[in-house]
């Protein structure tokens, strides 16, 4: 039950980073206020990757990254959940 609740929230939350990072190719969207609530929760994710990882150019590929991450980790708590 929690961990399905879990799961739910996790792949919720990469939703949110999907249209967060769509939002950039949309010019002002990130400024309007439903893109500042949007970054609000998603760029303390991404802030670390966006450390590590440097854009190629203009290219910034650590959400993608960041997205990979929170996917292997849905699938490791849908593992756990089985476990039990």
């Amino acid at each position: 039950m929690v961990i399905g609740l879990l799961y739910q929230l996790m792949f919720f939350y990469m939703i949110l980073v999907f249209i967060y990072i769509f939002m950039s190719w949309v010019p002002n969207a990130r400024e309007s206020s439903f893109g500042q609530m949007i970054g609000r929760l998603v760029e303390p994710y991404l802030t670390p990757f966006r450390n590590i990882i440097p854009p190629l150019g203009m290219i910034d590929i650590s959400p993608i990254v960041a997205i990979l991450v929170l996917n292997f980790a849905r699938q490791g708590l849908l593992y756990i959940g089985q476990l039990f």
